[in-house]
Order: structure tokens, then sequence, then C-alpha cells
């Protein structure tokens, strides 16, 4: 996984054209960084999954 590879899922995640994304315990760190980069940062879900791996959703309201 590379900074733009990561802008990318973010953008489809946040247009509907995935609707959840699966980022691998490896590649959390460097997701993250340009995940809280992000304007709409808080409207991101990530809920932990089994092996450190973390599952993504975007939301209409953000988190508070």
């Amino acid at each position: 996984m590379n900074e733009a590879w990561a802008v990318q899922k973010i953008n489809e995640l946040r247009n509907g054209i995935i609707s959840e994304l699966l980022v691998k315990k490896e590649d959390f760190l460097l997701f993250r960084s340009v995940l809280i980069q992000q304007p709409d940062f808080k409207q991101f879900r990530g809920i932990a999954q089994r092996g450190g791996h973390v599952l993504y959703h975007y939301m209409d309201t953000p988190r508070s």
C-alpha cells in the first residue's frame, strides 16, 4: 500500500463506490496517517477485526 492507493480507496468509500474497506494490520499506520488528514475524518468509522485488521465504513453523520 502507498499513499496514492490509500487516497483512492478513501475517495471510493466516501463516494459510495465501495461500501466497506478492510485495511490489513501491516497497512494500518500508513492508511490512518492519510485518513486523519481528510476534512471529513470523523465520518469514517473503523471497526477492529481479528488479527489487527480494521474494517472501515463511511457514515452520513460524523461521529462525536
